[in-house]
């Protein structure tokens, strides 16, 4: 999402430091780093092959089952009224995540343009108020944030339920806008979720490339208490950011982040939930080399690979 929405303030530039967080990832990053520079040779395929099913090779057979990309808008049809209840997920097939609880949240809706009173009416984040939600970004070339972020939900939820998961979308495009940050987070914590992951991706400048992953900080203010979560979140946001670099080839961000990791403090889907939840920017639509992969119906099944078998390695220990 673009920071200049309003639930990201933004942030000062800086550069990454050497740490912990870094080291934790330095036994992925070499190997991901050849796949990074073949993407820097090509500037991103944005082939589709066609059907739009990923190329990639998969430890679960849903690589194959990968859903196909969107040629055409869908034809308009009557609103729906908005609802605080979670998109219905499939029944779990038998697997290591049987019993497991997972809560995708698409970032933004395609509607949201649409409604901007709605929007923009102020919710309240436990540590101050701010915007329902935000329209989001998209590419120089139109392809929009909403659509990005619902399509790697559709394929995660596929990967997922094959381990045997149940899987909740906030939102499948079966509402006219939101769900509100504040909803977003609700749905996650009523599912009583083992994990919640938010997909997004950046608006920043050209020549700012990579993924960052946004962990929750310490926060307990109003109807916000993210104390017990932290830890988990943490380690979850550290399986999904190693898991990512191996499976996309893609590098941890090079203009915010240290080892590809973000805290904040300042996000209402994080500050009010109650379960282990995370943000991940895939990529930064504004510049072009992240825009051909994020375009890329091969890259996207790769990165909903990526966050998929951190949540795996996380809801396993």
């Amino acid at each position: 999402m673009s920071y200049a929405g309003p639930d990201f303030e933004p942030p000062q530039n800086r550069r990454p430091r050497r740490g912990p967080l870094t080291v934790a990832l330095a036994a992925l990053v070499p190997g991901a780093l050849l796949g990074w520079l073949v993407y820097e040779t090509v500037g991103g395929s944005g082939d589709e092959g066609g059907s739009g099913r990923a190329t990639v090779r998969s430890s679960s057979p849903a690589a194959s089952n990968a859903p196909s990309d969107d040629a055409k808008e869908p034809s308009a049809s009557p609103e729906p009224t908005p609802t605080a209840t979670p998109s219905a997920s499939a029944p779990a097939a038998s697997g290591p995540l049987k019993g497991k609880v997972v809560v995708i949240d698409p970032g933004h809706n395609a509607g949201n343009f649409r409604h901007a009173s709605e929007i923009n009416r102020k919710v309240d984040i436990g540590t101050n108020a701010k915007e329902c939600d935000t329209t989001g970004t998209s590419t120089n070339d139109g392809y929009t944030e909403a659509k990005f972020t619902l399509d790697v939900a559709h394929r995660m939820r596929t990967l997922l339920q094959e381990q045997g998961a149940t899987v909740k979308l906030t939102q499948d495009g079966d509402r006219p806008f939101g769900p509100c940050v504040d909803e977003r987070a609700r749905i996650g914590n009523q599912a009583k979720a083992d994990a919640v992951v938010s997909i997004h991706a950046d608006g920043s400048g050209a020549g700012n490339r990579g993924f960052h992953v946004i962990l929750p900080g310490a926060v307990h203010a109003g109807a916000a208490d993210t104390r017990p979560i932290v830890g988990p979140s943490r380690d979850l946001g550290e399986r999904l950011a190693g898991r990512f670099v191996a499976v996309t080839g893609s590098a941890p961000s090079n203009y915010i982040g240290d080892g590809g990791l973000v805290t904040r403090k300042d996000l209402g889907g994080l500050n009010l939930s109650t379960v282990p939840k995370v943000f991940i920017e895939c990529g930064n639509m504004r510049d072009s080399k992240d825009a051909a992969l994020l375009t890329s119906g091969a890259w996207r099944q790769k990165a909903a690979q990526g966050i998929s078998e951190g949540i795996v390695s996380f809801l396993r220990g």
